[in-house]
């Protein structure tokens, strides 16, 4: 039986989605299960990728097999853009079957595989693929990060919105504690967007990742 697959998406850039991945990574290992996570398209790179580098050190684990035969990172970039810009800039391009089965592969090695997408939902994976359309068509559950930042409240509900719309999995909202630096808009935002899921995504998760600070 092959594992589960999750896809990290934030609700803007920086929200925080490598940190909050590694860190619930290291949750479930400590759960008892077998996790491990996915770049599918990382820019601004050389040979190793960045995100899966944090992911392994919050972990708490060194590089693993698949990290080194790049099975987690199939598609890396040097130019620090949007996977189809960087695609472009760099000359190359994004074979989705190559994301397709890296995340197979690594569905029968382990029973979590964490995929941690670029941006937001609605980042181009190319001129003609949407982020989000091309998780709609895997079939993947989402795991929403989100924060108390300014404005995290609208992009948190539009996000939803915009998986509702297409039918896709909420699994989880992901509330990263990293950005609670207002004491009046931080605890306040945290409860709006934990109601707000309660209320109208029961079936889905609420998880508070605490700040490394």
């Amino acid at each position: 039986m092959s594992g589960k697959k999750i896809f990290v998406t934030g609700i803007d850039t920086d929200a925080g989605k490598s940190y909050c991945t590694g860190y619930i990574a290291r949750q479930m290992m400590e759960q008892g299960l077998r996790v491990i996570t996915l770049k599918p398209v990382q820019t601004g790179c050389g040979e190793w990728a960045d995100d899966i580098l944090t992911h392994r050190r919050i972990m708490g684990l060194p590089l693993q097999p698949r990290d080194l035969d790049h099975t987690t990172a199939p598609i890396i970039f040097s130019y620090p853009a949007s996977p189809h810009l960087a695609a472009e800039k760099d000359g190359g391009t994004i074979d989705v079957a190559l994301i397709d089965a890296a995340a197979e592969r690594l569905a029968e090695e382990y029973d979590v595989v964490l995929i941690e997408g670029a941006g937001g939902l609605m980042v181009p994976l190319t001129r003609e693929l949407l982020t989000i359309d091309y998780v709609a068509r895997s079939g993947w559950p989402v795991m929403l990060v989100t924060n108390a930042r300014l404005g995290s409240i609208n992009h948190t509900l539009l996000s939803l919105e915009a998986l509702t719309a297409r039918g896709m999995e909420v699994h989880s909202v992901v509330y990263n504690e990293h950005f609670d630096t207002d004491p009046v808009i931080a605890p306040d935002t945290r409860a709006y967007i934990a109601d707000f899921v309660a209320t109208h995504y029961p079936q889905a998760q609420f998880i508070q990742v605490p700040s490394l600070v």
